[in-house]
């Protein structure tokens, strides 16, 4: 049946049960949930506070190989892989990120999963959902607002309007706003000066919401943001403009996450959204921690491939909040695999066993990079109708002789049911004790040797370069006691190298580090790589000219 409904279609058919019975699975009472309609609701802080002591279940991270337009699912296996879980007997929970409308609208589609693997409410969940994407970008641009005005309004704090750092944001595609000049149009509207717009995801106020563990941690954050210097060079925070109590209160119910339920009414958190490519990539740290005390198992996600996403998840939200993942699921289809063996999306349909074997040193490539943080993973090959037993052998023998195990999934069409047996492996891995998780890097190491390292170990590359002005910046960062952050890469997804054409597993390129930027109440340095960009563009025939309404009035062609 699935495979005849759209996405979208099968959500609209859900059987879904009322946020309080999804509540009351995970024993939270009514009074601490506080509904958004029916089928979803924020969970409050009190209730979040009170079980910080309780016993943690085991964390398990999905992952990818590098993204193509073939489609990999990594959403959709993280949500088959709660299902499957919780059909067998254990009690799970799934954490997932929130959806931005910039690729909605643009070119990658939604984010609650597909099939019979979804999140509903789908439509609500790939909008304005809880709305708590608009709370952070009035909270970032209510910090740039009163930038200007204090500018406008004499200067006290002596800011060199040429090196003001903090720009605006909106969640949206836009690449006319990617670089601008403000405050045109005489003496009333202030002092001219380039600026630009990110996309929200990359904003550092999404990174804070999704790394704080409380209202009081985020106010601090909040307050650590650095937002211009002075001609001495000196750093101005957001505290030194009185924004981050303001700002505080913008993202009062933002920071609660929000529960809602699969197809299958089982409970999942959406928190969050930071982009992987541009920013960390993972959900909420309050959702994830919560979900810990309340579940034996939850499974999260980690955006795009493991080079980016995992190893964000890694490297930076598991280094800052003391999580201990027991296990990863490392997910590829034959499709991607063919397309990263050199086949045309077009011709995807037709058996080519050989691309397949050539496109498996991707998957390789992955499963090395796992290993390197010590966690025990097993491949997850999320099936497609048009796979053939010989592709599907060819992915299997592979694995197995790099010494893992590739369990083949139809969860997309089946369920929980078609994913039992990965949630059975997930679960021998994961009690197994095998995890000697450990971070690639030290805090302690010079913040180009972290960006190195990972180029040389991750990448495969030969070498992170940069021009001697991005190197003396970093240089003056550590000076000032920002030594010790992890360092977060903004690269292509398509590709290990910077050239998004590049697919498979290349080896030896050089990665140029173009621009950094201090994320300080984030907590982590940023390292724009390549021709990547903070505020995307839409593409030739973006999603939206295929959005609307019917003429039932339900919304057609979100996926």
């Amino acid at each position: 049946m699935a495979e005849f409904k759209s996405d979208i279609e099968i959500a609209r058919a859900a059987r879904k049960k009322p946020i309080m019975e999804i509540g009351a699975k995970l024993d939270i009472p009514a009074e601490h949930l506080l509904p958004y309609g029916h089928d979803k609701a924020k969970i409050s802080a009190d209730f979040i506070a009170s079980k910080r002591n309780g016993k943690d279940g085991r964390l398990i991270l999905v992952t990818a190989i590098n993204p193509t337009p073939a489609g990999e699912g990594k959403t959709t296996t993280t949500v088959g892989l709660g299902d499957g879980l919780n059909r067998i007997g254990k009690k799970a929970i799934i954490c997932i990120r929130e959806a931005s409308l910039g690729p909605n609208f643009g070119m990658k589609g939604g984010a609650a999963g597909g099939g019979m693997a979804q999140v509903v409410p789908m439509d609500d969940m790939n909008l304005h959902f809880t709305g708590d994407f608009h709370a952070i970008t009035t909270a970032h641009n209510l910090l740039s607002a009163l930038i200007d005005n204090h500018i406008y309004w004499g200067n006290e704090l002596g800011i060199d309007t040429r090196r003001v750092a903090w720009r605006r944001v909106m969640d949206m595609n836009d690449r006319a706003l990617r670089s601008i000049v403000c405050s045109l149009g005489g003496v009333a509207n202030g002092y001219p000066r380039e600026a630009g717009f990110d996309i929200t995801v990359a904003s550092e106020v999404m990174a804070i919401l999704c790394l704080a563990t409380d209202l009081k941690d985020l106010q601090k954050r909040l307050g650590d943001i650095i937002v211009a210097y002075r001609r001495d060079k000196s750093p101005v925070y957001a505290r030194d403009l009185k924004a981050d109590g303001a700002m505080a209160v913008l993202l009062k119910d933002a920071i609660q996450p929000n529960l809602v339920q699969t197809l299958e009414n089982n409970p999942a958190f959406v928190h969050g959204g930071p982009f992987a490519n541009i920013a960390h990539g993972c959900n909420s740290v309050v959702a994830t921690t919560t979900a810990l005390k309340l579940a034996d198992y939850v499974v999260t996600e980690a955006g795009f491939g493991a080079d980016l996403g995992a190893e964000k998840f890694f490297d930076i939200k598991c280094r800052k909040a003391g999580l201990k993942p027991a296990a990863a699921v490392i997910v590829a289809t034959v499709r991607a695999l063919k397309m990263n063996g050199g086949v045309k999306k077009d011709d995807l349909g037709a058996e080519n066993v050989e691309a397949v074997k050539k496109g498996c040193a991707n998957l390789g490539r992955h499963i090395e990079n796992v290993r390197q943080f010590g966690v025990p993973a097993v491949v997850a090959i999320n099936h497609f109708g048009t796979d053939t037993e010989a592709e599907i052998q060819a992915v299997m023998e592979f694995v197995a002789a790099m010494g893992e195990e590739a369990v083949l999934c139809r969860h997309w069409a089946q369920g929980s049911a078609g994913i039992e047996e990965l949630a059975h492996k997930v679960v021998a891995l994961a009690e197994s004790g095998a995890s000697q998780f450990a971070p690639l890097y030290r805090d302690d190491m010079k913040l180009f040797d972290k960006i190195d390292t990972i180029v040389k170990r991750i990448y495969r590359g030969s070498e992170a370069i940069a021009d001697k002005s991005v190197r003396d910046q970093l240089h003056q960062w550590e000076a000032a006691g920002y030594g010790d952050l992890p360092v977060c890469m903004a690269k292509t997804q398509y590709s290990f190298s910077t050239d998004p054409n590049l697919r498979g597993a290349p080896t030896g390129h050089v990665v140029p580090v173009r621009e950094v930027r201090l994320s300080a109440g984030a907590g982590f340095v940023v390292a724009i790589c390549g021709e990547i960009m903070t505020m995307p563009g839409l593409p030739k025939s973006p999603s939206s000219e295929k959005i609307m309404l019917n003429e039932q009035g339900h919304i057609e062609g979100l996926f």
